[in-house]
């Protein structure tokens, strides 16, 4: 079975469960058992469907300056938990090659195969909601047809990348591509690293 195959549903679950309540506060139900593929991929797409929403809220110009500050905090760890979970499902993809020997002329990608999911699921986030904006009854006609319009582009963009990260995967399996995993190193997060941090300490 394609990898993107799996994806998709999934993704579209994930979507479709926060929706029930629409609440970023909401705990999340993870229907797979822990330690399985989809488990993390739920969760990654739950994580991405949260986010999208404190990104919206967090725009709000009426928003009080401290409640900001709050949420800002927030989506800092959402994106902390984003990286180091996207880092997780590319060791996945590690162990399912591990015994792949690559060709003497096998060459790198410029991304991991899970950074290519991690656009996958954003691009389901962004497929839902530019299919809100498509059907919204409370909008005019000029508004429906042009997110009509993007939604189409996104479609295409979407079966684009399916292809491109089932190929990716293909390749690393025949060995004419290997991966080369770097961990994302972020030093804002990091007492060490983060002069604003280490300064304070």
């Amino acid at each position: 079975m394609e990898f993107v195959k799996l994806c998709q549903p999934i993704f579209e679950a994930a979507i479709r469960d926060y929706h029930v309540t629409d609440n970023v506060d909401t705990p999340i139900s993870n229907p797979y058992p822990q330690g399985q593929i989809e488990h993390d991929l739920y969760l990654k797409c739950w994580i991405d469907t949260v986010q999208w929403h404190f990104e919206d809220i967090i725009r709000d110009p009426a928003i009080d300056p401290a409640a900001a500050l709050v949420l800002k905090r927030r989506i800092d760890k959402s994106n902390q938990d984003r990286t180091d979970l996207v880092e997780r499902i590319d060791s996945y993809f590690l162990t399912v090659y591990r015994d792949v020997k690559p060709l003497a002329d096998a060459t790198i990608n410029t991304e991991s195969p899970a950074w290519a999911i991690d656009r996958l699921s954003i691009l389901a986030l962004k497929i839902y909601h530019m299919r809100l904006e498509a059907e919204r009854t409370d909008a005019t006609d000029e508004h429906r047809e042009k997110c009509g319009a993007k939604l189409r582009v996104l479609l295409e963009q979407q079966r684009d990348l399916s292809q491109a990260i089932t190929q990716l995967l293909d390749d690393i399996a025949a060995g004419r591509k290997y991966m080369k995993v770097y961990k994302q190193m972020k030093m804002y997060n990091d007492a060490d690293t983060n002069p604003v941090l280490y300064g304070k300490s």
